[in-house]
């Protein structure tokens, strides 16, 4: 019975982790509902260097931390009786939580490119965005587009 609850209590947990570790893709060709159908500024411009990069969350959610520390702090009580239940429960929440932000930064960290742009009025900048979709190389011709209401710029085909 005190197992059944353990694993039912992992797989919430687990699933809580996975829903809150999704992020909305920061790639050039993924817009998301609010960025369409609005005016961007456009400019072209060749690449001039291509550079790979993480993408990680600004803030983490903390989910990870404490569906972790959940999972050790049940998986520990189920050591021991009395007081080894008791020390077992906050060591396994401890190890938990630990483990668990380190599995969170781990699924929410994503590959991403810094793309250097030369604009054909001469300006060179550079954009950092995730990666997959669209290759870049140096010396390709490329769309610049900025939302300047949002301040975002991204590097398209």
């Amino acid at each position: 019975m005190v197992r059944s609850r353990a694993l039912t209590m992992i797989a919430l947990v687990a699933g809580a982790l996975l829903a809150g570790c999704a992020a909305p893709s920061k790639s050039g060709y993924t817009y998301t509902s609010s960025e369409a159908r609005r005016p961007m500024q456009v400019q072209t411009g060749v690449v001039q260097a291509i550079r790979e990069v993480r993408m990680e969350q600004d803030r983490p959610t903390g989910v990870g931390t404490g569906a972790g520390a959940i999972v050790g702090g049940v998986a520990g009580s189920n050591v021991g009786r009395g007081k080894g239940a008791i020390v077992g429960s906050v060591l396994g929440a401890v190890a938990g939580g630990v483990i668990g932000s380190h599995a969170e930064q781990s699924v929410s960290d994503r590959p991403a490119l810094e793309i250097t742009v030369r604009t054909d009025a001469g300006r060179t900048f550079a954009v950092v965005q995730e990666s997959g979709g669209e290759s870049f190389a140096p010396g390709q011709r490329v769309r610049i587009l900025t939302d300047p209401v949002r301040g975002t710029t991204r590097v398209s085909q």
